[in-house]
């Protein structure tokens, strides 16, 4: 007998050298297959995200502790010789990930396999024009200001862009992306080009503007460039978010009716950067102001300006696509007040009215 059990041993120790494995190796495999049903077993029920941060040269050991004491794994020592029997131990990256108690070790394991590259973020508020955008994207990310610029005004068409989104198709090739350019905040890899912003922009925008958008600018009669249109007006008039809808019906009403639309944004737009006020945007109007000679001056070409002249947000687009149905044909900024709120009439001596109850000035909002 004990002459057999030596022969089992050295034929043993003789597989384990011609496998080219370890006594290490071979504990650390009937130490895991003892252990295969705690593998496959959660830390806990509770899905919720827990940030969890691997640091720049941590030991295996430092990182299971850790696990640990967040209750994201039961058992330290099994989290470590797993990914030590595994060979994941080499490949853990420094980083910041998102787990939750209901991972196993295997996929924690793997999840510190695959650090999340640094990344850039840039947030674009509603109401802005091309090139303020340009400008924010260039404060707040890698991405130059007249390469986004270039891209958006003239070069999208030249760009997989235009066929890739069917909307732009309603957008004439000479024309820029000007209200298409959605503002959200997003996330972007260190590298990000001018074409991976514009991308995502374009991607969000198709999100947003559902059928059921482009249905209600259609039961207007307009199409979805000319409701965008609309909408951009709509983004640089309202304030409250009550006073949309009635916005956007006080120019439902004008263009049904074949008015000047009359609206104060679109002669901001025309006149352009103001050095003086270091904006894009005049904050006071005066009655000289509304001869300039613009395509976009309202008041003096009937119908919509050829084109958006801002990024409208969701609010403002749902508002263009379903105006409130209104009596009121005017409105101006409440003098009274200081919340950007309005003052609506239906009829011109009623706005009179209200025009001279504010001396005579048409305010306009920032």
């Amino acid at each position: 007998m004990k002459q057999r059990s030596t022969v089992l041993l050295l034929s043993a120790l003789t597989l384990i050298f011609l496998l080219g494995c370890s006594v290490e190796s071979l504990y650390l495999s009937f130490y895991i297959d003892g252990k295969s049903d705690a593998l496959t077993e959660p830390a806990g029920t509770d899905d919720t995200e827990i940030t969890f941060t691997v640091e720049q040269g941590q030991s295996v050991e430092a990182i299971a502790n850790h696990l640990r004491s967040q209750r994201l794994i039961n058992d330290a020592e099994l989290f470590r010789r797993y990914v030590q029997y595994k060979g994941l131990d080499a490949g853990i990256q420094a980083g910041t990930y998102t787990l939750r108690q209901t991972m196993t070790i295997p996929e924690i394991a793997l999840t510190f396999q695959q650090a999340s590259a640094p990344e850039q973020q840039v947030t674009i508020p509603e109401g802005k024009r091309l090139e303020e955008v340009a400008t924010l994207v260039a404060t707040q990310t890698t991405i130059e200001a007249d390469a986004f610029l270039q891209l958006a005004q003239s070069g999208w068409p030249q760009t997989d862009l235009a066929t890739k989104y069917d909307f732009l198709a309603q957008v004439p090739v000479t024309a820029t992306l000007e209200g298409f350019l959605f503002p959200d905040t997003y996330r972007l890899p260190q590298d990000a080009t001018a074409y991976d912003l514009i991308d995502r922009m374009l991607a969000d925008f198709a999100r947003q503007v559902t059928p059921e958008v482009q249905q209600g600018f259609a039961d207007q009669g307009l199409s979805l460039y000319a409701g965008l249109t609309l909408a951009s007006i709509v983004e640089r008039e309202a304030v409250l978010q009550e006073e949309r809808a009635t916005i956007a019906g006080v120019y439902a009403n004008r263009l049904r009716d074949g008015w000047f639309l009359s609206a104060c944004p679109t002669v901001q737009y025309a006149l352009g950067y103001r050095p003086d006020e270091g904006s894009w945007w005049k904050s006071q109007l005066y009655f000289a102001d509304l001869d300039v000679e613009s395509p976009y001056n309202t008041y003096r070409n009937l119908g919509l300006p050829p084109a958006p002249i801002a990024s409208p947000g969701a609010s403002s687009i749902q508002a263009a696509a379903f105006p409130a149905q209104t009596a009121y044909y005017f409105f101006m900024v409440d003098c009274t007040q200081n919340n950007g709120s309005h003052f609506f009439a239906t009829t011109e001596a009623e706005h009179m009215a209200n025009f001279n109850a504010c001396g005579g000035v048409y305010g306009t909002n920032p």
